[in-house]
């Protein structure tokens, strides 16, 4: 009998495909999961508010959020490790600098700079998603992705920011030094035009560690099955970390072995190889 494991499971690449949707086969693994009485949760980059329904209609023990910003158990805000004010106003002041588009997230929502929908609008067009649609999931992402104001500046986790140029991570990183963690390989088609910003020490990875904590549980249960570059922390602290058959290279370096992609249902696969099913 496979003793109980907490399974931490990214979502873009991972449990969803360019199309959005977590496929049959997935949902019913996760299903099986939660019936043998496995812990489940999600840890992903978005901020909670743009979690897919399909994603979190599937019934999750709690979710890890904003790249390790937010978490949450049964339904309850945890722990969270928002950016000082005057941290959230110099990335502002930095990114306006260089001409870079960013969101800012916060537990509740994603605030977006003036010229982000522009910025974006052909990226999405790449993977089919027509952010000019009068409905749809073009149309609700359009909505997401509009200027609503300035981000309020006591809530803010984590930004994403969109550049148009390579240098734009390495001008990025140099310049906030080592108070931020700051990735890159995160937004596709950008490359390193584009990446994320956490205080130092916060990422997903250091989001499991305190989450087990808070639970009582072992680290020793612990798998987690991502295919980005802010899924490495991650799979340094669990005790089985799972890439994606679609990962990037980095990724699949790191981990500890390497499971279909996310069109051939890559998480019911581990889960059925791990016996979590």
């Amino acid at each position: 009998m496979t003793p109980r494991r907490i399974v931490f499971l990214d979502v873009d690449g991972t449990l969803v495909g360019h199309d959005q949707q977590v496929s049959s086969a997935v949902a019913a693994a996760i299903a099986g999961a939660k019936a043998r009485g496995h812990l489940l949760f999600l840890s992903t980059g978005r901020s909670r508010a743009e979690i897919p329904t399909v994603v979190t209609d599937l019934g999750f023990d709690g979710v890890i959020s904003a790249g390790g910003g937010f978490v949450e158990h049964g339904g309850e805000l945890v722990a969270r490790s928002t950016m000082p004010a005057e941290a959230v106003e110099e990335l502002s002041r930095l990114f306006g600098s260089l001409h870079v588009e960013y969101t800012m997230q916060a537990y509740e929502g994603v605030f977006p700079s003036e010229g982000l929908l522009a910025r974006v609008t052909p990226l999405f067009a790449r993977l089919g998603i027509h952010l000019g649609d009068e409905e749809g999931e073009g149309a609700r992402m359009a909505h997401e992705l509009s200027y609503r104001g300035p981000a309020p500046r006591d809530s803010i986790a984590k930004a994403t920011f969109f550049g148009e140029h390579e240098r734009t991570f390495a001008q990025i990183r140099d310049a906030v030094g080592d108070r931020f963690h700051v990735i890159t390989g995160t937004i596709p088609y950008l490359g390193e035009a584009g990446g994320e910003v956490t205080l130092a020490g916060i990422n997903k990875g250091s989001a499991v560690v305190r989450l087990v904590e808070l639970l009582g549980l072992s680290m020793a249960d612990t798998v987690a099955i991502g295919d980005s570059v802010n899924d490495l922390e991650m799979f340094d602290v669990v005790a089985l970390g799972i890439a994606m058959g679609n990962a990037d290279a980095a990724v699949k370096e790191r981990a500890d072995e390497i499971t279909s992609s996310v069109d051939e249902d890559g998480v019911a696969v581990a889960f059925r190889v791990h016996g979590l099913v």
